[in-house]
């Protein structure tokens, strides 16, 4: 366990932000082109004022515009390139911005419509004398391969399905099948852990590795096991698995006074910023839900 007194906590800037963000970008928009050569569907992934534009499939958590906001202001014209595309699916906009992005960028959203719903925090720490602690007696903690891509896929969405209560909830519900599907197409690209308990299989964790950054995309414990230290293990796994990779800062992204962000700031990590999470419907009003 990190010792708090000893901690200097990670200052991030705009740089780190926006490298931080780049990466975000790069790996949602390589998930949504998994998710059309998955299911051949009209989805898309368009650049947008250094991040991206996704859209996997209907109700996707893939369906975002991601990273932008550190690449120059944003082109009017571009967004409503991307609401119009939108549209065309039958979907609305969502957009994450940065708190260190530029802040033309909120005006301009905020001219346009764009509403705001919820935030989320994105944690990091430095990956400096990083080491797995021993975890709880009956707790194992292993890269899992394609032979238990079920196991973990199963118990990773169950998890996805209860979510904690702690904190500021998630603003979006997602059916089980289409979460089955986001984790299906992010599988090629990611890391995958498999926690066990007394032999059971019990959570399910993964990483992201890009430009020297540990992204921790995503951990869950099934509700039945919870309260018995998994979370923790999973973590510290893939902490001291990023720092033998070369990396050299992990980050993780939480819902604000989350358990998520709780376990993550006793391993270290820092709140490094917020992402405003805004929406619009682009559609014609006859045809909104």
């Amino acid at each position: 366990m990190i010792n708090r007194t000893d901690h200097t906590p990670l200052f991030c800037d705009i740089e780190l932000a926006g490298r931080i963000e780049r990466a975000e970008a790069q790996f949602i928009a390589a998930c949504s082109d998994a998710a059309r050569r998955r299911s051949e569907q009209a989805g898309f992934a368009l650049p947008i004022a250094g991040g991206v534009a996704s859209y996997a499939e209907p109700d996707s958590p893939l369906n975002k515009v991601a990273g932008l906001g550190f690449a120059g202001p944003a082109d009017p014209a571009d967004l409503e390139r991307i609401e119009h595309a939108y549209a065309g699916r039958g979907a609305p906009v969502q957009a994450e911005v940065a708190s260190l992005a530029d802040p033309a960028l909120l005006d301009l959203l905020a001219e346009r419509g764009y509403r705001l719903v919820s935030f989320e925090n994105v944690l990091g720490r430095a990956l400096i004398d990083v080491a797995a602690t021993v975890p709880p007696p009956g707790i194992d903690v292993r890269p899992s391969g394609d032979d238990e891509f079920g196991a973990w896929l199963a118990v990773v969405v169950e998890a996805s399905l209860h979510p904690d209560t702690q904190g500021v909830p998630w603003h979006e519900d997602f059916p089980r099948e289409i979460l089955e599907n986001a984790e299906r197409d992010a599988a090629g690209l990611v890391q995958r852990y498999l926690a066990r308990l007394d032999g059971v299989p019990a959570g399910g964790g993964s990483m992201h590795l890009a430009d020297g950054i540990a992204q921790l995309t995503g951990a869950g414990t099934a509700p039945a096991f919870r309260r018995r230290g998994i979370q923790s293990a999973l973590l510290s796994t893939r902490l001291a698995d990023a720092a033998a990779a070369g990396c050299d800062i992990a980050v993780i992204t939480v819902q604000p006074g989350s358990r998520s962000q709780q376990n993550a700031q006793r391993r270290g990590f820092d709140l490094l910023y917020t992402r405003a999470v805004l929406t619009i419907d682009p559609r014609p009003a006859a045809l909104r839900p």
